[in-house]
């Protein structure tokens, strides 16, 4: 398996980060990485989504339809995508406390299946990119609100 890894610090406490996190409505205010096609419809474990993904801001959109297999609040979020057979890309976005009112934010893109050698290098540092803006995007909403 191959990762791609970001993590930041944010100066509030777990359960807003997750709230802004998990909120796709609020999405369009703070993440230029992931786009949802349908912000009044919940994240919810066993639910397949309709999202857009731009992993550097001059790229065209890459649709995903991934299924959550993960909602523990305030702790874990994941979904698994790919429409390649051979290739799975499951994302994790985890919140640790690392003190009063401050939260370590985590991203993950865990790949695997036969296939990954052939895709991950092609995709890998822009979508780094993507989930570090991501992070650093989602710090300033959150320390602002």
């Amino acid at each position: 398996m191959r990762t791609l890894y970001a993590e930041i610090e944010i100066n509030a406490p777990k359960r807003l980060v997750w709230q802004i996190l998990t909120a796709k409505e609020w999405w369009k205010y703070w993440n230029t990485f992931l786009f949802d096609f349908d912000p009044s419809v919940a994240l919810q474990q066993g639910q397949q989504v309709q999202l857009l993904m731009r992993r550097i801001p001059e790229e065209e959109d890459t649709e995903i339809r991934p299924l959550v297999t993960l909602m523990q609040p305030e702790v874990c979020l994941k979904w698994v995508y790919s429409s390649i057979p051979g290739f799975k890309s499951e994302f994790v976005f985890e919140l640790q406390e690392i003190g009063l009112s401050r939260t370590k934010y985590v991203h993950k893109d865990n790949f695997s299946g036969m296939l990954t050698r052939a895709f991950v290098p092609f995709i890998r540092e822009d979508e780094r990119r993507g989930m570090r803006r991501m992070a650093r995007e989602l710090k300033r909403y959150v320390e602002r609100y």
